[in-house]
């Protein structure tokens, strides 16, 4: 079984649940323990030299050495940092680093770490920030930077040093915070195993504690030492039987989705109020597929926070995937009203404003669909990107083509693959309006201008097959393969069209079956195939493959070719009522039309 992908929040969610959309309010499990940023602030780079940066750098300080600013001082001062804004760093830093140690002033040696940092010369800031320390011993920012930077090196031993002074120098009840800091400074370490090393050894009097073993089993990981890991992780569940991280760090390094599943139901019997051990259940089960067990958990947690909007949104997803449009339109009505109520920017309602415009065009509200999609924020420019294009695509779908049209040339796209992708849509409104050869003219120019967008050529092949041009479509499609080996789309598209044309058979189910491989759970390609098959004579496997398809979507293209297959079985009664189900889904459906007139039947 796959392996579980965990950071402590345990489970990466499916595309369908990971795009919740929601900036988070509170710092995730363990976060508070990170360390502080490896760089500080270079505030000189944006001032201009002279009295005021030089009186920024000599802020105060405690314990700071009685500095006299000379006119001598004050001209050293200015030139560094003149140099400094020139772009010439290396005597800026030297000049600072000189005042420095003569000084014996600690704010001179952060500001050459600055200089160093800004430059992006790692050596260079490590010694300043040696000096800073030497010179400020006891300021704790000076000793997070040394750490920050001393575990990228190859020598931890400096850091373990500083590492032990710390945890002995802390209260028994905050040394837990510092153990994790700990971690993750050593996150970063180039050698996992003499970070992992160096844990055991500053660890070892406090073996008592949960965190420390926590801690281990979160080194031991990255580590890759499963088997210690799992120990520690246990061990520090068995010290702290109540401890959602532990559990949720056992689970990690599990990497068995089932023994996590039922580490997490066990957990939750005893402790039914972990909000993120249930959170990970959850989401561990949608992972799994099982949708009726997760919507359950979800539906727990939305009782003990009716305003979630995570929950919320992970509800409105879930009902989307269980064909509960009524339901998924509830919850995401909810997600947006208690996002719009919210006064933080981050908290976006854009992607919840979106799949409410697609159930809304999905039972044929065009207008309900542009009143949600005209409350897409602009702040996401990619997601406001999509929405005027859809903008435009149901504007088209209303019989607004021109309307639609000109939508889309308002679009000011100034990204190549934006233009490319405005483009597309053009040429797809054209071919859905049967304007097949203006959408053909259109997209064959738009292949010369951006010859290197796979999307492009593909709607450029399905183009130059409805214009009888299958040598283009095949050559696109070729293109396609080449430049993106695992779109199976292209795939798919190329053994379609050769067994819809009866030619080179074995070639096409080659091709489809290749793309089956790809994905293996998509109803279209499995209609390609069955199509297929029945093209070769295979009825009975063409007669399977197609009600698996149509199992999974009842597409009316798809009830069309399994409708054919039944026909010639001499299941009749059968095809005809798929025929008549096509028809209501899709009245103007140019296969079902192809198929009647082919057989000389009617419905």
């Amino acid at each position: 079984m796959q392996a579980l992908k965990y950071a402590l929040a345990i489970v990466t969610l499916s595309a369908l649940l990971s795009a919740c959309a929601v900036a988070p309010q509170k710092q995730a499990v363990g976060e508070a323990a990170a360390a502080p940023a490896a760089s500080p602030t270079v505030a000189a780079e944006s001032e201009d030299p002279g009295a005021d940066a030089i009186a920024a750098t000599l802020q105060h300080e405690e314990k700071l050495p009685a500095v006299e600013l000379t006119s001598d001082l004050f001209y050293k001062l200015t030139k560094a940092e003149l140099d400094f804004k020139r772009g010439q760093w290396q005597s800026a830093y030297v000049s600072m680093m000189v005042l420095a140690q003569q000084t014996r002033d600690p704010r001179l040696a952060r500001r050459s770490a600055e200089m160093a940092l800004a430059a992006k010369q790692g050596n260079e800031a490590l010694a300043a920030i040696r000096l800073w320390r030497e010179l400020a011993p006891d300021s704790d920012e000076a000793v997070q930077y040394f750490l920050g930077f001393s575990v990228l090196g190859d020598d931890l031993s400096e850091s373990e040093q500083v590492f032990a002074q710390r945890l002995g120098a802390t209260p028994a009840e905050a040394r837990g915070l510092v153990m994790f800091q700990m971690q993750q400074y050593l996150l970063r370490a180039k050698d996992k195993a003499a970070a992992f090393a160096l844990m055991e050894r500053v660890l070892a009097p406090y073996g008592a504690t949960m965190e420390s073993h926590l801690v281990l089993a979160q080194a031991a990981y990255a580590a890759e030492n499963r088997d210690r890991a799992m120990a520690e992780a246990k061990r520090a569940l068995e010290l702290k039987p109540d401890s959602e991280l532990s559990a949720l760090t056992l689970a990690q390094v599990m990497g068995d989705a089932d023994a996590a599943g039922q580490l997490f139901a066990g957990f939750l019997k005893k402790n039914p109020n972990a909000r993120e051990v249930r959170s990970a259940y959850a989401r561990l089960l949608v992972e799994q597929k099982r949708y009726d067990a997760a919507r359950a958990q979800f539906e727990r947690m939305l009782k003990d926070e009716p305003d979630n909007p995570g929950t919320l949104y992970a509800l409105g997803i879930m009902s989307i995937q269980a064909s509960d449009q009524k339901g998924a339109e509830d919850y995401l009505r909810r997600f947006v009203a208690v996002l719009g109520d919210s006064d933080d920017p981050e908290r976006d309602p854009s992607k919840g404003l979106m799949l409410l415009a697609q159930i809304a065009e999905e039972r044929g509200d065009f207008d309900g669909a542009l009143g949600w999609l005209d409350k897409v924020s602009s702040d996401d420019p990619r997601l406001y990107m999509t929405s005027r294009l859809k903008r435009a695509h149901l504007t088209a779908k209303k019989g607004e083509l021109e309307r639609a049209r000109t939508m889309l040339h308002e679009i000011a796209a100034v990204d190549p693959a934006e233009q490319a992708e405005v483009l597309q849509t053009e040429g797809q409104l054209l071919r859905d309006a049967g304007r097949n050869g203006e959408a053909y003219m259109l997209l064959a120019d738009a292949v010369q201008r951006f010859p290197d967008s796979p999307d492009l050529l593909y709607d450029f092949a399905l183009a130059a097959e409805k214009q009888d041009k299958p040598e283009e479509m095949e050559a696109a499609l070729r293109k396609v393969m080449a430049a993106v080996p695992d779109n199976h789309h292209a795939y798919n598209a190329l053994g379609y069209s050769l067994a819809e044309r009866g030619v080179r058979l074995d070639e096409a189910h080659a091709l489809i079956d290749k793309a089956l491989k790809m994905a293996p759970n998509d109803p279209y390609i499995m209609d390609s195939m069955g199509w297929v098959q029945f093209r070769q004579g295979r009825l009975d496997e063409a007669e399977a493959t197609l009600r698996r398809a149509y199992a999974l979507r009842s597409d009316a293209e798809i009830a069309v070719h399994l409708g054919e297959v039944l026909w010639q079985r001499g299941k009749r009664d059968e095809a005809q009522k798929l025929w008549r189900a096509a028809r209501a889904k899709d009245p103007g459906s140019d296969a079902l039309r192809d198929t009647l007139a082919r057989l000389n039947t009617s419905l």
